[in-house]
């Protein structure tokens, strides 16, 4: 091993909003201090209870994925597992995400900031 994975680091131009966005999905903690990152307009992040840390950083010209325009292309999704795809449906469409139409086995969505990720069932 080289190293470990510190953070994975979203471009957007909200941070915050972002921020709440995954806290909301994920659970976790938005912001918590971190001698890591500095929190201010330019950067938010998520400390999820499993450790793993979700960071976002403000781009100025920041140009969202446009899945699956390969013109655009996702450069990084999420997959989340879940019990229930409809009730999670429900709860991240109010969190402001919106549904792409794909035919897929799983369910694709875009979060505010315009990233595809997917709500993908437990088994």
């Amino acid at each position: 091993m080289i190293g470990k994975l510190q953070c994975v680091v979203l471009d957007c131009h909200y941070p915050a909003g972002l921020g709440h966005f995954y806290a909301e999905l994920l659970g976790g903690e938005l912001d918590r201090p971190d001698p890591r990152w500095s929190l201010d307009e330019e950067w938010s992040t998520v400390h999820l209870p499993d450790g793993t840390v979700l960071g976002f950083q403000r781009v100025e010209d920041y140009r969202p994925p446009m899945w699956p325009d390969p013109a655009h292309p996702q450069q990084l999704h999420l997959d989340v597992e879940v019990a229930d795809l409809d009730e999670a449906e429900a709860k991240v469409l109010a969190l402001g995400a919106v549904r792409k139409d794909v035919e897929t086995g799983w369910r694709v969505y875009v979060d505010p900031a315009g990233h595809p990720f997917c709500l993908v069932r437990a088994h």
